[in-house]
């Protein structure tokens, strides 16, 4: 998956404004629903590769590498548009998420948690079924 140089040096790649170091985050939304189904990050060379393959590649924090959505799982996200917020340092990406599973829970949505209740006594609640069991979601991309 190496990217040639002169792409993340792209022109379009500069508008963006990227943190300390070198990140932006990213909102990952159902197009068809508008379901917001998860948060990540991009460097540029993910946001470059997701413009190049039409498909979502992020910045693995934990992994410190690129991780192609989908690249264990099989629940790949197909990029429809790609927006920049109105202080250029978020992205917006409409999807199509394959499978309908975007969560590594097994979830449609990474936001399953809701609190309910009040500040003294509420708690978190999960709102959504788990749609496949993770170990089966893992073993199955591996």
């Amino acid at each position: 998956m190496n990217t040639p140089n002169v792409q993340p040096k792209a022109a379009w790649l500069k508008k963006v404004k990227w943190d300390e170091h070198g990140l932006v985050p990213v909102i990952a939304q159902e197009a068809g629903s508008n379901d917001v189904l998860m948060f990540a990050w991009m460097n540029r060379e993910a946001l470059a590769k997701t413009v190049e393959l039409g498909e979502a590649v992020y910045w693995s924090r934990s992994r410190k590498k690129l991780w192609h959505k989908g690249e264990e799982s099989g629940h790949v996200q197909k990029v429809l548009e790609v927006r920049l917020d109105c202080d250029e340092d978020v992205l917006l990406l409409k999807i199509e998420q394959a499978g309908g599973i975007a969560c590594h829970t097994g979830r449609h949505s990474c936001f399953f948690q809701k609190f309910e209740g009040d500040a003294q006594e509420g708690d978190w609640q999960n709102t959504e079924p788990v749609l496949k069991d993770p170990s089966d979601i893992y073993k199955a991309g591996k």
